[in-house]
């Protein structure tokens, strides 16, 4: 009787274990692989070259994680937008993408546009792109951005830099006009220096007629640094809104420019030699038209006695353009010349003299 009850006590106990066990729902479908649609696709145009980029979907449309690669379609549009692609312009096959990188891999495509496009220089190109699975498989289309589909120029052709007191002066060959409506053309010139991935415009020109050879002189720069200068033809579009979109064109071959400044200031101007008066201690009072140099440091001043030579008479540079001589005697008669000094040490030529004679007692 008692294994009886033992057995039955077993049978109950599994029971009871089977009851807790969660019983199978419906069966879920199997996933169908299919990609979420890219959402961050970006283009940019340089000249005739369009790039692309993008991220590699890691999940499906059924909150899967993705377990295979696919194919990538681009497409490309003219004018309008589309939701499928009917023609892709290429097939890229990529591998399947790992969940353990941050940020998410990206492909980089980069469309040449054929020189047989026939767009409206007005329109715009429009590009999405498009993941199959390995049977073909979609689930949709991309962000679609655009891109202008205006001409572009090639790059000025005998682009030069030549370093000056007065900045970096660039020169290039002028390139025809354009003879569309709602199109019009500018030069622009970047500037980087070493060091830095970082370019600032250091000026633009207009293309106009009749123009031989446009010329832009930067005074932006700084001082002992190396830049690289390059220059393109820029197409700038009007819009009926009055906003403009602009599409470079090809670079010329960078310009390096050692900014080393050798160049001194200007000669100092207007000297003026006078003596203090009769019943005071002899001094001569000397003052000059000032320089205008932003880089200006000081002055030097020197004095001569008949043909002697010249002499300097300030251990520091004078900072304003008067100077006081109090080291003269009666009865001599003095030569006095200015040189002006810039913060880097450049020395420019003495001034014509001024001459002044201190009476005797």
């Amino acid at each position: 009787m008692r294994l009886l009850r033992l057995e039955l006590w077993l049978c109950m106990v599994a029971l009871a274990l089977l009851a807790g066990c969660a019983s199978p729902g419906v069966p879920l479908p199997p996933s169908l692989e299919l990609a979420r649609p890219v959402t961050d696709l970006r283009a940019s145009r340089k000249g005739n070259k369009v790039y692309l980029t993008w991220s590699i979907p890691v999940h499906t449309t059924d909150h899967q994680n993705l377990r295979h690669g696919g194919t990538a379609e681009v497409c490309r549009e003219l004018g309008t937008k589309t939701k499928i692609c009917d023609t892709p312009i290429t097939r890229i096959a990529f591998q399947q993408p790992s969940r353990n990188k941050t940020p998410a891999s990206t492909v980089n495509y980069t469309d040449e546009l054929p020189s047989n496009l026939q767009a409206p220089p007005t329109s715009d190109l429009v590009y999405a792109v498009r993941i199959l699975n390995p049977y073909g498989r979609s689930a949709g289309s991309s962000n679609q951005v655009r891109v202008s589909a205006a001409p572009t120029q090639a790059a000025p052709t005998d682009f030069h830099a030549q370093l000056t007191a007065e900045g970096v002066e660039l020169t290039w060959r002028a390139v025809p006009t354009l003879q569309m409506p709602g199109l019009r053309l500018l030069y622009r010139v970047y500037r980087r220096e070493h060091g830095s991935n970082a370019e600032a415009i250091a000026g633009e020109v207009a293309v106009e007629e009749n123009q031989t050879n446009p010329s832009l002189l930067d005074r932006s720069f700084e001082w002992e640094k190396t830049s690289d200068y390059h220059a393109t033809v820029v197409t700038i579009v009007s819009a009926a809104s009055g906003n403009a979109e602009q599409v470079e064109g090809e670079d010329t071959p960078p310009i390096e420019i050692v900014a080393h400044d050798v160049f001194p200031p200007a000669t100092p101007v207007g000297l003026q030699a006078v003596f203090s008066g009769p019943g005071q201690k002899p001094f001569v009072d000397l003052i000059w038209t000032p320089n205008t140099e932003a880089d200006l440091a000081g002055y030097n001043v020197f004095r001569r006695e008949d043909n002697g030579e010249q002499t300097k008479l300030n251990s520091d540079l004078v900072k304003s353009p008067t100077f006081r001589d109090t080291a003269v005697e009666p009865g001599r008669r003095y030569a006095y010349s200015i040189s002006a000094v810039d913060v880097r040490g450049n020395e420019s030529g003495h001034s014509e003299e001024a001459s002044e004679t201190v009476p005797g007692q």
